[in-house]
């Protein structure tokens, strides 16, 4: 996968209280906002706003736009209306092309596996791989288990 970084404006309306939720939106990417309580928390939906943002785009078939210079202010934000908190750059590990790859599992738990995916509107594959990035997001900060 290829890590990309796009800029994002944290935002406040204008005359907001100060325990106001923040918005996010990406210049580059009309549609994709996200919010959050404070700083951290709007940066941290931001990542998760561009990740679901660019598997979607992904599985429309089509490519995400090359990311803009951080820090610009696009044309279209009226400062009448939204007060820019902070300029931020959120990465995103673009997907890769899908690749065939041969596993083994247990019959029961493969039908249960079909018969998930079925009901959820996925392929077998697609359930699977979610499952997987599902599991790396939690897993990430989680201290790795040896097997014997």
């Amino acid at each position: 996968m290829t890590t990309q970084v796009y800029p994002a404006i944290l935002l406040k309306d204008a005359g907001a209280a100060a325990d106001a939720p923040i918005g996010v939106v990406f210049p580059d990417l009309p549609g994709c906002t996200s919010q959050g309580d404070d700083p951290r928390h709007a940066a941290e939906m931001a990542m998760e706003a561009l990740a679901a943002h660019a598997e979607a785009t992904a599985a429309d078939g089509e490519n995400l736009p090359e990311p803009s210079a951080p820090g610009t202010t696009p044309d279209w934000l009226d400062p009448r209306e939204s007060e820019v908190v902070a300029h931020l750059l959120v990465p995103v590990e673009l997907p890769g092309r899908s690749v065939r790859v041969n596993i083994t599992m247990d019959e029961g738990l493969l039908q249960r596996v079909d018969r998930a995916a079925a009901s959820h509107g996925f392929t077998r594959s697609g359930l699977l791989a979610e499952a997987v990035r599902t599991w790396l997001r939690r897993d990430k900060d989680t201290p790795r288990r040896r097997r014997a």
